[in-house]
């Protein structure tokens, strides 16, 4: 019983990646004491035309979201409430993109990463 015990774990310690791969991954996160320089300068400039790009082109979530909310529910659903959710995604881009403007040298949130998904208004969902 105990040998059945210990093949079940190792199988499921292998399915998992096992002990090694769990060791490695868990170190693999990008972190400012872990990076280099040119990692971090990167990282900052990254984000900083992320951020200039979604303040500047914010507004073009509201016909994106028009041609979205038409196209995945339907023609009344697009009239009524594609407009609104344009509206709020405008407001929601264009702040993001002021704030990561203006916090573009802080690594938050995780390394550089975006604030939302999808990091530029021209990317799918």
């Amino acid at each position: 019983m105990k040998a059945k015990s210990v093949v079940s774990a190792a199988v499921m310690l292998y399915a998992l990646g096992g002990p090694l791969g769990t060791m490695a991954s868990a170190g693999s996160y990008k972190t400012i004491e872990n990076s280099s320089p040119q990692e971090i300068v990167s990282g900052m400039g990254t984000k900083a035309v992320r951020g200039m790009a979604n303040t500047t082109t914010g507004w073009l979530e509201f016909p994106k979201q028009i041609y979205t909310t038409y196209t995945e529910d339907g023609a009344a659903r697009g009239i009524f409430v594609g407009p609104l959710k344009g509206l709020g995604m405008t407001i929601v881009r264009t702040v993001s993109g002021i704030g990561e403007l203006a916090t573009f040298f802080v690594a938050y949130p995780g390394f550089y990463d975006p604030y939302f998904s999808p990091p530029f208004v021209w990317q799918k969902e």
